[in-house]
């Protein structure tokens, strides 16, 4: 039986990018706009990029913020995504889907913010890492950061160390963007597709 990928469509989303990634792995996927859209969905990826505040009030409009939290298959959050699964973000004081319960923060004493480009991942470790060598490259794009939390699949350091993955029952988050990753990155997200 062919699974159902679906990608949270907020107005936040680089979708485009996600899809034609998943394209190359053979997935077609849906977008779903709207709680209902949800209900036929196997897996959700849940994509962002922008501010976190007006991201959060566009999910609360469409509905989709409860019917992500209570979404019985697995998903992944990307980027603002992640961000967006957490407790609350300093960026504009916002409340978020409280999944993971971390505080995301701003980076305030690094001389190049945003932190953008190749980094390297270390304390690698769960099952959408697998195949993934300690120390692989993936690609960041972020001024906001969730810092070292219990639920930490996968860390970077970026003038200190910050949460790069992180997984808690069946939801997981990326901070860095695994479609512009590479090899690397694709592998991921087809890990991902085989939970």
């Amino acid at each position: 039986m062919t699974q159902r990928i679906k990608i949270v469509h907020y107005k936040a989303g680089n979708i485009a990018s996600v899809m034609n990634a998943l394209a190359r792995l053979g997935i077609q996927a849906e977008l779903a706009s709207g709680p209902g859209a949800l209900k036929t969905a196997d897996k959700l990826i849940f994509p962002g990029v922008g501010h976190a505040k007006p991201a959060m009030a566009n999910l609360k409009a469409a509905g989709l913020d409860e019917a992500i939290k209570n979404f019985a298959g697995p998903v992944l959050g990307i980027c603002l995504g992640m961000q967006l699964m957490a407790a609350s973000s300093e960026e504009g004081d916002m409340h978020g889907l409280g999944i993971f319960p971390e505080k995301i923060q701003r980076f305030t004493s690094q001389p190049k913010i945003p932190h953008m480009g190749w980094n390297s991942l270390y304390d690698v470790t769960g099952p959408l890492f697998r195949g993934i060598r300690e120390g692989s490259h993936v690609y960041f794009v972020h001024s906001y950061f969730m810092p070292n939390s219990k639920h930490a699949i996968a860390r970077c350091s970026y003038y200190g160390n910050f949460t790069a993955a992180i997984a808690r029952d069946q939801y997981f988050g990326v901070q860095f963007h695994p479609e512009k990753s590479g090899q690397a990155g694709m592998t991921i997200l087809k890990n991902f597709i085989t939970l």
